[in-house]
């Protein structure tokens, strides 16, 4: 894949439009700033860390944050999610973006935070 900022599926686009995107492609102030109180983020795939780290503490201040990211138990992105109480959603098959056709790997969901946010 030769570049990660792929924007979200247009399912997936959809469903959370009125969502609070710190992530957008091409902005990075998302980091920087405070979220909304129900957030979608399809960060880098190269380096989600940064917005993982932020997901967290952002969930630990009462916001439902819902990501898009790689389905790769075997990173330290992913610990620290399972450490947060995150829940883990796999999308079956491969999710299809319109800058290049299918992820070269499988997705996953991730919920953090507060359920009635």
């Amino acid at each position: 894949m030769p570049n990660d900022e792929w924007k979200t599926p247009h399912e997936l686009y959809r469903f959370f439009s009125h969502w609070d995107d710190p992530c957008l492609p091409g902005k990075t102030d998302g980091l920087q700033r405070e979220w909304g109180p129900r957030v979608y983020v399809n960060p880098p795939y190269s380096n989600p860390l940064p917005w993982i780290r932020k997901a967290i503490d952002e969930a630990e201040d009462g916001k439902l944050i819902v990501l898009l990211l790689k389905h790769d138990s075997s990173t330290e992105w992913w610990r620290l999610l399972h450490q947060a109480g995150a829940v883990f959603c796999p999308v079956m098959g491969r999710l299809h973006f319109s800058e290049g056709g299918p992820a070269p790997f499988p997705s996953v969901l991730v919920f953090l935070g507060a359920p009635d946010a």
